[in-house]
């Protein structure tokens, strides 16, 4: 197949590409490196440095006929979303519009959507379905179910299939402090320069913390699988702050005494996605274990560091 990859020169973007690579597949990179870089994008697949708003999108649909479209161009810092909503929605609401449109006109495949586990807002502390009502606590979760709603609504009107991936807390090599799993690389990113990390809260909320090279393959089996489906992408345990933390000084052998700060607006206290759906339809299991992924996610930080660019 030929992918369209926006965003494949992000975190999580550029983790997809590599394993499209590795499975044969013809691919292409739209991403205006706001936060992606061009190095991270293999040598042999096409980069088009595009914002996904740009009138000019249009030209690399003609031009490159996609089958499928894997979207993970986004605004994904929550606090951002709360202090300029509308550049949050301009990027991830509109901008998923026109792709939309793009993909009904070029008689696209299929749409893969990065939807994020923020599109539950508050629950209790519990395995979350996805039959779960959606109370989003930010802008960052409402504009990523406005897109998710947008989606559905194309493709009952225009027939334009789709995949929906709510990834829980994504973590891994590349990864910088923005978005919802943002705070492993934020606390090997302190520790490695002997800074003590920041705890926002009593540091007792939990998340469901998910190696990026497991979400890779989710992206990759529903090049084929789970079509007009919804599927949480995540580990189903639970890990606090404070034990994420405590796992990564005894990893790295230090000792570390966190700064305390005030809980931040827009975070959810608890997080934990049932993996049930995508295990059943798509064939998904996670593989990483936290410690396992933690260590490797280490191993890069420390080959960052070494070149003096952490």
């Amino acid at each position: 197949m030929k992918i369209l990859v926006t965003g494949g020169a992000g975190f999580i973007g550029s983790h997809v590409v590599e394993l499209l690579i590795k499975n044969g597949h013809e691919t292409v990179v739209v991403d205006n490196l706001s936060s992606g870089k061009k190095d991270a994008v293999p040598s042999q697949v096409q980069m088009i440095e595009m914002d996904i708003n740009s009138q000019k999108l249009e030209e690399v649909f003609a031009r490159e006929k996609p089958d499928v479209v894997i979207h993970l161009a986004a605004q994904v810092d929550v606090a951002t979303s709360i202090l300029y909503p509308s550049h949050d929605a301009e990027q991830n609401i509109l901008g998923t519009i026109r792709l939309l449109n793009y993909c009904q006109k070029h008689h696209v495949q299929k749409i893969i959507f990065s939807s994020t586990c923020a599109v539950y807002g508050e629950t209790a502390d519990c395995s979350i379905k996805e039959s779960f009502a959606m109370k989003p606590l930010s802008f960052y979760g409402l504009s990523k179910y406005t897109s998710e709603r947008y989606i559905q609504l194309f493709q009952r009107l225009n027939q334009v299939p789709f995949t929906i991936l709510r990834y829980a807390n994504v973590y891994g090599p590349r990864q910088t402090s923005l978005g919802e799993g943002g705070v492993i690389s934020t606390f090997f990113r302190k520790i490695l320069n002997g800074e003590a990390p920041f705890i926002y809260g009593n540091g007792e909320q939990t998340r469901d913390f998910v190696y990026v090279k497991d979400v890779a393959l989710a992206n990759v089996l529903a090049l084929t699988k789970g079509t007009n489906g919804i599927f949480n992408i995540g580990c189903n345990t639970k890990t606090s702050v404070n034990e994420l933390l405590t796992m990564m000084t005894s990893l790295m052998a230090v000792h570390m005494t966190p700064i305390i700060r005030p809980a931040r607006e827009g975070d959810i206290q608890h997080s934990r996605l049932d993996n049930t759906k995508a295990a059943t339809v798509l064939g998904w299991q996670p593989s990483y274990e936290l410690s396992v992924g933690l260590s490797d996610t280490l191993n890069y930080y420390k080959g960052v560091f070494r070149n003096g660019s952490i």
